[in-house]
């Protein structure tokens, strides 16, 4: 049991040895760490304004550049989880039918490290229809090749008294 006490010391230290030395150093090719872009809550504000705006163009295609690629839609009068462009351009294109305004009712902004969220209660009047509804959303935000994009948005509409 001693020797193998003694044999198993040196090995144990060969092998650790060996797995440090087997690194790959970090690559002169990749990519510096980004640094974060400034970014205030006005701005922020500001991009909602941007994606109501593109509501207004009645475009769904337009609506849908607003989101970053793989981003999560939740949205207020679907059941179904939306990631693909596609997946949002149908929903949108049945959403804008019924020509969608939206106004900020209260909003708590949360600013990050090319990040930001926005949470609240927003309201929705639909010209077509005159329907009104009120509904939470939360708007997440991640700056992207120069430009501030959506990554996850998430809306339901107000439960009953």
């Amino acid at each position: 049991m001693v020797s193998q006490v003694r044999y198993s010391l040196p090995l144990a230290v060969v092998f650790v040895l060996g797995c440090a030395s087997t690194r790959t150093p970090p690559s002169a090719d990749a990519p510096a760490a980004q640094a974060c872009t400034p970014v205030t809550e006005q701005q922020v504000a500001a991009l909602f304004d941007r994606w109501n705006a593109s509501l207004a163009s009645g475009d769904a295609h337009r609506v849908v550049a607003n989101y970053a690629p793989g981003s999560v839609l939740l949205p207020t009068v679907s059941n179904r989880v939306r990631v693909s462009d596609a997946e949002k351009e149908d929903y949108f294109e049945h959403f804008l039918e019924n020509r969608p305004n939206g106004t900020i009712d209260e909003r708590h902004i949360r600013l990050g490290c090319n990040s930001a969220l926005d949470t609240g209660l927003y309201t929705f009047t639909f010209a077509k229809t005159g329907v009104v509804v009120r509904a939470r959303y939360s708007y997440t935000y991640a700056f992207i090749d120069g430009r501030w994009l959506i990554t996850s948005h998430h809306s339901s509409a107000m439960p009953g008294k």
